[in-house]
């Protein structure tokens, strides 16, 4: 492929292969990511012979599928289409029968210029290893986490960290810091070592280049428990002052405080068990939250973290959403009163607000996330997720890319980008995505859940439910993916499957609610529209977090212009 910071120009079109745009004359150009793969590999290539192989190996690798003749296929199709390119008479792409393709067009190739504000790239904190006699993984784990955000919430002008699901693939590694580097597309890495002995804390660290593996700063502190942040903030501030110094703008986050060393364990608990993302985890995250915020009331982050957690339970549908919102109002409210520059708080108000339909808070706190802390990988996940709700799809699309570059190597980012692409009807993009999800986790659910519902619009029934029932399994039973199952039964035509899914739907076991939107999308496949637009209501009524997508979900198209709904979309606050 070609340099990543090339722009390659041919005729009246101009290539930047870094951010994948293609612009005609300074306009933006619109290509689908994959065609832009192919399109830069074959233009960095002018005049040679490019046989399907060839593009299959270096364009696909190891992400190819039994489709892949029909995806080239399409790609070249998106790509002519594109560059106004007529197969017969063409001026850039010759097809060469039986043989392959040829870029004819001459091309001429200029690097992007490096500047002050880009120069300082991206950065990982590799996670730090826990040298003590009795290593605890949400000890290490946590400081990992907390060097991360301290070093996001300094801004530095182009400098991107790389998020913690990322940094975290790389725990307990053989990897040298070189291939991490090239995997994570980094220029720097941070690593360290933490040894604690009773309440004494011991922590060194080093910034390598990944390039040639020099080190180019470390240093080590001695602290106690409950000055563990301000010395996080003093690596962060020193690699900053050497490193950096020119790109870094003036901190306005809240000085460190001290902490009580038995609240800092719980919230490292929490924050291990949230990760983890099981049901009982989550609840775990819970109690360990809520016993950090009673033992320390001004512990700005650990009401944050308890916000977030009941917001995950809402999201898996494990809670009604008043049961989930009335806690997560309180508790990020608590944390923005107590610091109103911590930006894991305001993108949690949007995430928040996101559930109340209240738009316009929901789209100031994902805003002001992301302007505290550039890289702040959730507030640009969730903000995605809004972006989508509204229908503004290019805008999800980016700010879901933003998300996968500050967080490469997370599956569960690329399967957020399928999801944006599904809604927005770019099915084979959505494809694409659902497969690299898979490819690092291939147990998980929610690839496997898009996967399944873009089969259901193209029409591949035995393929939706094959991917469904994969979703069902992997996730627990999880009534999302359920739901789907018993909507894709009955349009494949197997309604007595689709009958018995919605009796499980309906018949949940004591203390979990019935997820009301789930049961209405089953409904609408067995052409039941009165009883589904009947569970619409009372989804509307327990505000229901699916209802977030009413607009988008390709499910309920056909519905969108029923009188019932429109009221509905009135109520919702929606234009319109």
């Amino acid at each position: 492929m070609s340099d990543s910071r090339e722009i390659l120009r041919f005729g009246d079109f101009e290539l930047r292969v870094a951010s994948g745009e293609l612009k005609k004359g300074g306009v933006a150009v619109p290509l689908q990511p994959q065609p832009l793969r192919v399109l830069a590999f074959m233009a960095s290539r002018p005049g040679e012979l490019l046989t399907r192989s060839g593009i299959r190996d270096s364009v696909w690798g190891d992400d190819v599928h039994l489709e892949f003749d029909q995806a080239l296929n399409y790609c070249i199709r998106r790509i002519r289409a594109a560059l106004r390119d007529d197969a017969k008479e063409p001026r850039f792409i010759e097809t060469l029968r039986r043989r392959g393709y040829r870029f004819i067009a001459p091309v001429t190739r200029s690097a992007i210029a490096r500047t002050v504000a880009d120069s300082a790239g991206t950065v990982v904190v590799l996670p730090f290893v826990d040298l003590g006699q009795d290593p605890q993984d949400y000890f290490s784990d946590g400081l990992t986490e907390e060097m991360i955000n301290e070093l996001g919430r300094l801004r530095p002008r182009g400098l991107r960290v790389i998020a913690r699901t990322s940094a975290m693939k790389y725990k307990g590694t053989s990897k040298s810091i070189r291939e991490i580097g090239q995997a994570l597309g980094v220029e720097h890495a941070l690593e360290g070592s933490v040894r604690r002995e009773g309440e004494q804390v011991r922590i060194s660290a080093q910034l390598v280049r990944v390039s040639d593996q020099t080190q180019v700063w470390a240093g080590s502190y001695d602290t106690d428990l409950s000055d563990i942040l301000a010395v996080q903030r003093e690596v962060v501030r020193v690699l900053a002052n050497e490193i950096w110094p020119e790109l870094v703008s003036q901190t306005t986050h809240a000085e460190p405080r001290r902490l009580d060393p038995e609240a800092y364990e719980l919230y490292l608990k929490a924050r291990y068990f949230w990760h983890r993302r099981t049901v009982p985890d989550l609840w775990k995250g819970v109690r360990c939250f809520e016993k950090a915020v009673k033992k320390v009331p001004g512990y700005a982050a650990a009401h944050t973290g308890l916000a977030d957690v009941y917001l995950t339970l809402l999201d898996y549908h494990e809670l009604a959403t008043r049961d989930a919102m009335n806690p997560a109002k309180l508790a990020v409210a608590d944390a923005l009163r107590l610091d109103p520059t911590l930006a894991e708080a305001h993108s949690t108000l949007g995430h928040l607000s996101l559930h109340a339909f209240d738009w316009i808070s929901a789209e100031r706190g994902f805003r002001r996330a992301v302007e505290l802390n550039p890289s702040c990988a959730m507030a640009h996940f969730y903000f995605a997720n809004y972006l989508l709700a509204m229908g503004r799809f290019d805008e999800a699309i980016a700010e879901g890319r933003e998300s996968m570059v500050l967080d490469p190597v997370a599956a569960i980012v690329e399967a957020n980008v399928a999801f944006t692409y599904y809604h927005a009807g770019r099915y084979e993009e959505a494809i694409d995505s659902c497969r690299r999800a898979l490819k690092m986790d291939a147990r998980l659910w929610a690839a496997h859940y898009d996967l399944g519902r873009v089969h259901v619009e193209l029409g591949e029934h035995r393929r939706a439910i094959d991917a469904l029932e994969k979703a069902v399994e992997f996730s627990g039973e999880s009534q999302r993916p359920l739901a789907a199952l018993g909507h894709a039964c009955a349009v494949a035509g197997e309604r007595a499957k689709a009958e018995a899914i919605l009796e499980e739907l309906l018949r949940r076991p004591e203390g979990r609610h019935v997820w009301a939107y789930g049961v209405a999308v089953v409904l609408i496949g067995l052409d039941r529209v009165e009883e589904a637009l009947d569970w619409m209501e009372r989804a509307y009524e327990e505000l229901d977090a699916g209802l977030v997508f009413i607009r988008v979900d390709p499910r309920l198209k056909a519905l969108l212009a029923h009188r019932r709904v429109r009221s509905l979309l009135r109520r919702m606050r929606f234009e319109g």
